[in-house]
């Protein structure tokens, strides 16, 4: 138990410095585009699943607390929402960075949740066109809005400070997860190996547990892929319903409960077949 614990923090302090580094870039860029990614999202109309995407991929799930804002006001369409919600890896493209040899991997990550945010988004827009009408028409010269923040915690004390905070907290996510990792691999070896030969049963279960709206979702989600233990079809099932934070907002600032709803199970239906789709090709 002692040495899984010591070689757990070892691996995961190598980590950190990288973590840092990347996560004060992604808090520079939420800061600084905030507000204007919230105007961009309001004017776009036929464009909104493409935008939505495109900003998904971003890391964090900054966007996606900003499309459940949104979406709850009726300023943008529910195929825009879906589609920021799809391309949103939350951690995941952070942890994958600070493995250079995951790099090529991260990539087809990125392009292959953005091809299926832009299709499922269009595909949305174009079936419900007439059931959720974008009445809301924003002008920045009117008012302005508050900065939106995806993750756990504000940036009053300025970007460092987040990005130490936020790193920190997300060491400690990967180093409690690779201890409970090798906890398994040692003791519950069959169990894990049960779930590693099962590519099946993996995408039914990754997309169930990627909908948990915290970013420890994503984190366990990528630790697992890189440990080997479930596959890259798995991971990208599981990260398209990881919208993070968002879900909890739209739950929160939405109050249709059966459309919150089937937005959920959209999601998860769109992970599942996502991932059996990409372990086909």
């Amino acid at each position: 138990m002692l040495e899984i614990v010591l070689d757990s923090l070892i691996d995961s302090l190598k980590l950190l410095p990288i973590l840092f580094i990347i996560y004060l870039l992604v808090e520079y860029l939420e800061h600084k585009n905030n507000n204007f990614v919230h105007h961009l999202f309001e004017r776009s109309k036929k464009t909104g699943p493409i935008l939505g995407g495109l900003f998904g991929t971003i890391p964090q799930c900054g966007f996606s607390v900003i499309a459940s804002e949104l979406f709850s006001k009726k300023a943008i369409s529910l195929g825009t929402l879906i589609a920021i919600f799809v391309a949103t890896s939350d951690e995941a493209i952070p942890l994958m960075l600070a493995h250079p040899n995951k790099i090529k991997d991260m990539l087809s990550l990125i392009l292959l949740k953005f091809v299926i945010a832009v299709l499922v988004g269009t595909f949305i827009d174009f079936a419900v066109r007439n059931e959720h009408k974008v009445s809301h028409t924003c002008c920045e010269i009117e008012h302005n809005h508050k900065h939106f923040h995806g993750n756990c915690e504000n940036c009053e004390g300025g970007i460092l400070k987040s990005a130490v905070i936020h790193s920190i907290r997300i060491f400690l996510f990967i180093f409690v997860v690779s201890i409970l990792l090798g906890i398994f691999t040692e003791f519950m070896s069959s169990f894990m190996n049960y779930i590693e030969g099962h590519k099946i049963l993996q995408l039914f279960i990754a997309p169930l547990f990627g909908i948990i709206p915290n970013c420890a979702a994503s984190v366990v989600l990528t630790e697992l892929y890189l440990a080997g233990k479930i596959t890259f079809a798995s991971l990208c099932g599981g990260l398209c319903t990881g919208a993070g934070v968002g879900l909890i907002v739209l739950f929160k600032q939405n109050k249709n409960l059966k459309q919150n709803l089937t937005i959920l199970f959209t999601l998860y239906f769109i992970g599942v077949i996502s991932g059996f789709t990409i372990l086909t090709i």
